[in-house]
């Protein structure tokens, strides 16, 4: 009787470990390029970026697109902060070498009032002025970003951390997975 040359034989269990273990540390090293080169998972936390982003949403931002085309004034902007090892997702304003700051609840870049379309109309008449507290003139130097949250009232942002460097920035936009009626791209 001929025998079968393509049946495989039937593994020890230590090549079976092996496999295991060859398996798990090519996924990680896959997981680990994905993360940092091309895009990194994110989970709001917090009202800040409201009604744009809600709590507790589930996404992913994109990292090589924040490396290679940089920030632009307006993408939602993915901030790490070392010290605290800590994520927070914010709305860049103010860009390197421009001069900011809010007076009536607008937005001046130097000197110039510049509209934010992406603030929810309604949202903001909900609370009634001030929306947004007037911030001094900041003067931004290479490499520093002004981050604000869209829920001006309930954000934590550059008004209390101060300018964010751009090595802070990890990623930008977010393409968001769940709650399902909020899915898709936010901003990339």
């Amino acid at each position: 009787m001929k025998r079968n040359t393509y049946a495989k034989e039937p593994e020890t269990f230590l090549e079976s470990v092996w496999d295991f273990i060859k398996t798990l540390m090519i996924s990680m090293v896959i997981v680990f390029l994905v993360a940092n080169f091309v895009a990194r998972p994110i989970q709001v936390r917090g009202d800040s970026m409201y009604p744009t982003l809600e709590s507790s949403s589930i996404g992913i931002s994109n990292v090589l697109g924040r490396k290679m085309s940089g920030l632009k004034r307006f993408d939602i902007a993915i901030i790490y902060l070392k010290d605290k090892d800590e994520y927070l997702v914010k709305r860049v304003v103010g860009l390197p070498g421009e001069t900011i700051s809010y007076h009536g609840g607008t937005l001046y870049v130097n000197g110039e009032a510049v509209e934010e379309p992406f603030l929810d109309t309604w949202y903001r008449t909900q609370w009634g002025e001030p929306f947004m507290e007037d911030v001094e003139e900041i003067t931004l130097e290479e490499g520093e970003y002004y981050c604000l949250g869209d829920n001006r009232p309930s954000s934590r942002d550059s008004r209390y951390y101060g300018p964010f460097y751009e090595e802070q920035i990890v990623a930008k936009g977010s393409f968001i997975l769940y709650p399902f009626d909020q899915f898709g791209v936010k901003s990339w």
